[in-house]
C-alpha cells in the first residue's frame, strides 16, 4: 500500500469560536497530517484547537495569530513533521497572512498557506503579484501553495459573475509558471463550490492549492469536503462557511 500525506486547508471562520471541538475532530475525522488553518485567531477558541491539533499529534505548529489584536483573522499550520519556516524577500507582505516552510516529511516539501485579501481591502492585487514573484524565481524543490485565495477562473469557478480579468489571469499565470491548480489538474473542468453567498445561495471555488511541479509527480487525489456537525447535520456551514480542501500526495 502506497503511503501517503494527507493536507487538509480549511477556512475555519472567525476563530472557530463555540466550534472548535468539532472542527478539531472533523480535521481528525479527515485523517490530516498537515492541517493549514485561515482565520485561526489569538483567542481563546482557537487556541483550544491548536492544543487539540497538537493532542492529535499535529505538535509542529506555526501560528501567525497577534496576542496584541487577538481578534485578527491570521493562520496555523500544523504538522506531524518538524516545520522550519522559511523568509523570502518577494513573499506577500499581509500582515499574519502567509506562511511558508519546510515540512521535514521523509521526503522534504514546502508548503506556503495563505489566506488573500478581499479586493474591498485594496490589497488583494499586491498579494497576487507578490504570489506570482514567489513562484517564477522559485528554486526551492517540491512545494505547493494552499489556503483561501478569493479568486477563481471567470464562469468556471463561480455561479454568478464575480471574478475579474485580474483574477482570471492570476490563475492562469500561476499555471504558465508550472504551478498546477491541483484540482483541475485531476478534475478537468468539474465545477466544485467552496464558499456560498450568504444573500444570493450563489456558489463560487474560493480555496486551491498549487502544485509545481517537481511535487506534482506525488499529487494522488484531492477533494472538497464539508464539516460536519453532529448537532445539527441540516446545515452544510454548521461548522464554517468555506468547505476544507484535502491533498493527498505520495509519501
Amino acid at each position: 500500500m502506497t503511503e501517503t500525506i494527507r493536507l487538509v486547508a480549511w477556512n475555519i471562520r472567525a476563530g472557530g469560536g463555540r466550534r472548535v471541538d468539532e472542527i478539531a475532530a472533523q480535521i481528525s475525522r479527515w485523517g490530516a497530517d498537515i492541517a493549514a488553518l485561515s482565520e485561526f485567531r489569538s483567542t481563546p477558541p482557537s487556541l483550544r484547537l491548536q492544543e487539540r491539533l497538537a493532542r492529535e499529534g499535529l505538535v509542529h505548529q506555526i501560528s501567525t495569530a497577534n496576542h496584541r489584536a487577538p481578534a485578527e483573522n491570521r493562520l496555523l499550520l500544523a504538522s506531524r513533521w518538524p516545520l522550519r519556516r522559511i523568509g523570502l524577500r518577494r513573499a506577500p507582505q499581509e500582515p499574519g497572512k502567509w506562511i511558508l516552510a519546510r515540512v521535514s516529511a521523509a521526503r522534504p516539501f514546502t508548503t506556503g498557506a495563505m489566506h488573500i485579501p478581499n479586493v474591498v481591502t485594496g490589497r488583494k492585487y499586491v498579494y497576487h503579484h507578490s504570489v506570482l514573484d514567489v513562484v517564477r524565481r522559485w528554486r526551492g524543490g517540491p512545494a505547493l501553495l494552499i489556503g483561501d485565495t478569493n479568486s477563481g477562473r471567470i464562469d468556471l469557478d463561480e455561479e454568478t459573475p464575480v471574478f475579474s480579468q485580474h483574477e482570471d489571469g492570476w490563475m492562469r499565470a500561476l499555471d504558465q509558471a508550472g504551478w498546477r491548480d491541483a484540482f483541475r489538474h485531476l478534475c478537468g473542468e468539474k465545477r466544485a463550490y467552496t464558499w456560498y453567498s450568504p444573500n444570493g445561495g450563489n456558489g463560487f471555488r474560493l480555496d486551491e492549492a498549487f502544485i509545481n511541479r517537481k511535487l506534482l509527480p506525488r499529487l494522488i487525489d484531492t477533494e472538497y469536503a464539508w464539516g460536519a456537525s453532529t448537532s445539527d447535520l441540516s446545515r452544510r456551514d454548521a461548522l464554517s462557511d468555506h468547505a476544507a480542501q484535502i491533498v493527498v500526495l505520495e509519501a
